[in-house]
């Protein structure tokens, strides 16, 4: 495997979780689906990339930007990647 093949994997690997944290930002926005198991599923896999930021970026009243700042940066840095191959 060459590596503009591994780094369009990984491109598209980092898109996915962009993907799956636009979902869990959705879906926060309805309580009562947390505790279905694929909800939890998700949260557990977003869990690791959210939290860290959280305690860096303060939330601003009830809005929470951490999920947005990591989705942009996932996104660009996909990108990145993309334009280096």
């Amino acid at each position: 495997m060459d590596a503009g093949a591994i780094v369009g994997v990984l491109a598209t690997v980092l898109e996915a979780i962009a993907f799956l944290l636009i979902a869990r930002a959705l879906v926060s926005w309805f309580p009562d689906l947390r505790r279905h198991q694929i909800v939890q599923l998700l949260f557990d896999i977003t869990d690791p990339i959210i939290e860290p930021l959280r305690k860096v970026i303060p939330p601003i009243g009830m809005l929470d930007l951490s999920t947005m700042i990591a989705v942009f940066g996932l996104f660009m840095l996909a990108e990145v990647l993309r334009a280096s191959v």
